[in-house]
């Protein structure tokens, strides 16, 4: 398992809701969560792989930004 953090603009519990069928539907993801009270509102994701490619891809479906660390 690899952990890797991204910058995002979640940055509410309203975002979290909206983006968490998204997140939730990576196969390659184990776990995941947003700290909204850090400035850069880090996305920290357990990945089963190195494939960062398909948590970007999700996150930018579900409308926000992210930017690997």
């Amino acid at each position: 398992m690899k952990t890797i953090q991204f910058k995002t603009n979640i940055n509410c519990s309203g975002c979290i809701k909206s983006v968490s069928p998204f997140l939730n539907d990576v196969d390659n993801i184990d776990l995941w969560k947003v700290d909204i009270d850090n400035p850069d509102k880090i996305l920290e994701v357990s990945l089963d792989d190195d494939n960062i490619k398909t948590v970007i891809d999700a996150v930018t479906q579900a409308g926000f930004e992210i930017e690997k660390v």
